[in-house]
């Protein structure tokens, strides 16, 4: 029998990985379909607004990675138990999201000075900024980023996370116990575990 639902995304992790970790974390099965960069423009004219992530449910589509993973973590409950706690959550994960954008120029990026000039600007302003107080966060929620307990705000940081290695070479969170202990314990999970050790290899 095939699975419900249809999973859209590139040949990455990026965007899609969160909702992968969801989708494994809860033994959702789901349809796997990875789009190679190449082939992306024959199918961009198909999905709602011409963007990645897509969901595919039931012949309806939906699109919006962060819209996406809410329902998914609904689905494997990991929000919040009332409005409040749910909007605490989804206000940590837009935080996050704020700093994801800021990954993306410096990806995108071919002159050498220009990308080593926005490098100095991530480190020094935009994590300098946000990580010292998703640290202290972290250090007073025990260890995860919100409400004390695990929820898809630390799936999400565990896979943007990954990204800050990526793009500057250097152990971002080396400095950070709290929130390095938020990946970690996210990675820890078996299914996540075992998802890391057989998922396919891409570069980001």
């Amino acid at each position: 029998m095939a699975p419900q639902y249809k999973f859209t995304y590139l040949d990455t992790r990026g965007l899609g990985e969160m909702c992968r970790y969801l989708f494994k974390y809860g033994g959702i099965d789901f349809e796997d379909v990875r789009i190679k960069r190449e082939n992306w423009p024959q199918h961009k004219d198909k999905t709602p607004f011409g963007v990645v992530p897509i969901l595919e449910y039931n012949g309806k589509v939906v699109g919006q990675s962060l819209a996406i993973a809410r329902y998914l973590a609904k689905k494997v409950k990991l929000v919040g138990d009332n409005d409040w706690e749910s909007l605490e959550i989804d206000a940590t994960a837009d935080t996050i999201n704020d700093i994801r954008i800021k990954l993306i120029p410096i990806i995108m990026e071919q002159d050498t000075t220009k990308k080593q000039a926005l490098l100095e600007t991530l480190k020094k302003d935009t994590f300098g900024y946000y990580l010292p107080r998703l640290e202290a966060g972290a250090q007073k929620n025990n260890g995860y980023l919100v409400l004390g307990r695990l929820t898809w705000a630390d799936f999400y940081f565990s896979t943007v996370s990954t990204m800050f290695d990526i793009v500057t070479g250097e152990d971002i969170l080396g400095s950070y116990p709290n929130l390095k202990g938020v990946r970690d314990k996210v990675h820890a999970l078996p299914a996540i575990k075992k998802w890391i050790e057989v998922r396919p290899k891409s570069d980001f």
